[in-house]
């Protein structure tokens, strides 16, 4: 058990939970969100993501993971990057924090996560980066899970090996 990080679309992954980088409205969005909806390819999830929402950023819930191999999908609700002086970080953080605990109360062995607000909402991939290892790696001190990091790009693979 431990970090792994993964080039490749987090929807083929086979673990237990993969987490969205959501909305805190809970409803299907552009990038990881849309694609993840789109794999799940059920309208039972958006029902299901309705009766949670809204949830604040930083929180996190779970639903069924419908036509994915992962038999779950937690959604976690990473900051907009607003300059970095908005709490960025810390709601970051608490997004990830908020996905293991959350993982780990369900008994959930396997997890595969998004660089969270690395995309559309601006947080920079670096920073990004380095708030998800300190979070996983907090967790994994303490907890055995399996987790992993999974990205579309070389790029973002190198950045994740380069601070493992």
């Amino acid at each position: 058990m431990g970090l792994k990080i993964f080039l490749g679309d987090i929807c083929s992954l086979d673990v237990d939970v993969i987490v969205n980088a959501a909305n805190t409205s809970l409803s299907p969005g552009g990038g990881v969100c849309g694609a993840i909806f789109a794999a799940a390819a059920s309208s039972e999830l958006a029902n299901e993501c309705r009766k949670l929402a809204p949830i604040k950023t930083g929180e996190a819930v779970m639903t069924g993971g419908y036509n994915l191999k992962a038999r779950h999908i937690i959604h976690a609700a990473g900051p907009i990057y607003r300059g970095g002086n908005f709490n960025e970080e810390k709601l970051l953080y608490d997004a990830y924090k908020n996905s293991l605990k959350l993982a780990k109360e369900n008994n959930l062995k396997s997890i595969a996560f998004p660089l969270i607000s690395s995309g559309i909402y601006g947080y920079p991939i670096k920073d990004a980066s380095i708030v998800a290892l300190r979070s996983i790696k907090g967790f994994l001190r303490d907890n055995d899970m399996d987790v992993t990091i999974a990205v579309l790009d070389q790029n973002l693979v190198d950045i994740l090996k380069a601070h493992v």
